[in-house]
């Protein structure tokens, strides 16, 4: 499985993105898919993550209700819309893909649950 994500730049406070994560393969569609992100001198932290199925999510708490997360299956895409953005959203945002589970737990919001990473796109918020 190889992940290709996309989308990040530079945006204002307040200010919205939607970041697009494209897998190759085709266990895509029976894969969990996860959002991390990590700022520069931090860890990785997770985001949100959802189920193969699309019908299930998991998103850190400080995240719920501003950033959405979604998926394609026929564009095999994972998507990570993101409102009022803060400038402590500032970071490299990465997908990843858990290609043995088809259901999102709670697992699920860890770095080790997943066995693909793609590159990460930078996004940075202005204040």
């Amino acid at each position: 499985v190889q992940l290709q994500a996309s989308g990040g730049g530079l945006v204002q406070a307040g200010g919205s993105l939607r970041l697009s994560c494209v897998a190759s393969g085709r266990t895509f569609s029976r894969s969990v898919m996860g959002w991390f992100r990590q700022a520069p001198g931090k860890e990785r932290e997770f985001v949100a993550a959802i189920s193969g199925s699309g019908g299930s999510t998991v998103y850190a708490d400080s995240m719920k209700g501003r950033f959405t997360i979604s998926r394609d299956g026929a564009k095999n895409t994972v998507y990570l819309e993101m409102k009022s953005l803060k400038p402590e959203d500032t970071a490299v945002y990465s997908c990843a893909a858990d290609t043995a589970h088809y259901g999102v737990y709670a697992t699920h919001k860890v770095v080790s649950a997943y066995e693909y990473w793609g590159q990460g796109t930078q996004v940075t918020v202005s204040s």
